[in-house]
């Protein structure tokens, strides 16, 4: 994957993305930073790497206790933009997530490979996880992203903000950025950048690679392939598939812990400790849970 020429632009890019704003205040415009994306490396078995060393491209002006969330309007191929929210308790989810199949993303393909967590390739992988803001089948906040770019490399970044979050109650700037090469439907990757508000506990700035190890993908349509092999993948439609959900792999009964947030198997020896007012039953698959805000048990490894 190439990253010669791509340029992304943090700031004045986005005071010029028509944004639509559903927070309860506008958020303050970026600076007239730029960042020029051809110092990012190739993919070379890191799931992402850090830009502008660590540090992200908010200002001072923008720093804020008010809460807002900004996406951007798709562009004319149907790509999504920049999303960028003062993600706190104020926005966070109170329900559990509900049902995404129906939104397409650009480039969106219905394929799995063998080997990969859960079988299929893509994910409909929310910019602004649902742990964070809420935002459930908003077609301006989900691209078609790899199995690998959701889990490995960016939720552990989302749950480190939402476990800020959780336990100070403070507030955090976070934005995310897909980055497409020209035309292409499917973005190479993804700019996360965080920064606390009301302290510097937590800052960072990163890109994730939107690539599957063993896999190629045609970032101009989505099309894929097992590396050094052409036409392996099990293709499916939408419809045949019966995929109602983000590219998840087969539903399977597990125990929560509410109060700790843990989601284990049925026969694990910590279910019998667990409080019947915290215990819960989920048939489902561990992506939904994760982005719910639970963990999987350390004992039993569901």
């Amino acid at each position: 994957m190439k990253h010669k020429n791509l340029k992304l632009l943090i700031g004045s890019l986005l005071l010029s993305l028509s944004l639509l704003f559903g927070g309860c205040s506008e958020a303050q415009p970026a600076g007239n930073t730029s960042y020029d994306l051809e110092s990012v490396p190739e993919y070379n078995g890191d799931a992402y790497v850090t830009i502008h060393d660590n540090v992200p491209f908010f200002t001072d002006d923008e720093l804020t206790t008010d809460a807002f969330e900004n996406y951007s309007n798709l562009d004319d191929l149907g790509r999504c933009g920049a999303a960028y929210a003062n993600v706190c308790k104020e926005i966070m989810p109170t329900e559990e997530r509900g049902k995404i199949g129906m939104v397409k993303p650009s480039g969106w393909h219905t394929v799995k490979y063998k080997g990969i967590d859960g079988n299929y390739l893509y994910n409909r992988c929310h910019l602004i996880g649902y742990q964070l803001s809420a935002e459930n089948a908003n077609e301006k906040n989900l691209i078609t992203g790899t199995r690998y770019l959701n889990v490995t490399g960016m939720l552990p970044f989302e749950n480190m903000v939402a476990d800020y979050v959780n336990e100070t109650k403070n507030h955090v700037l976070y934005r995310v950025t897909p980055v497409y090469q020209q035309d292409n439907l499917v973005a190479d990757g993804v700019l996360m950048e965080a920064r606390s508000v009301e302290d510097d506990d937590l800052e960072f700035c990163i890109y994730c690679y939107n690539v599957q190890p063993g896999i190629e993908i045609d970032y101009h349509t989505g099309d894929s392939t097992k590396a050094d092999t052409a036409g392996t993948s099990d293709t499916e439609s939408d419809s045949a598939s019966g995929s109602n959900s983000d590219s998840v792999s087969v539903e399977t009964t597990y125990i929560l812990n509410k109060n700790t947030k843990k989601f284990h198997t049925p026969d694990c020896s910590s279910v019998k400790d667990i409080k019947e007012k915290n215990k819960s039953e989920f048939t489902g698959d561990t992506q939904t849970l994760i982005e719910q805000g639970y963990s999987p048990c350390k004992n039993c490894n569901p």
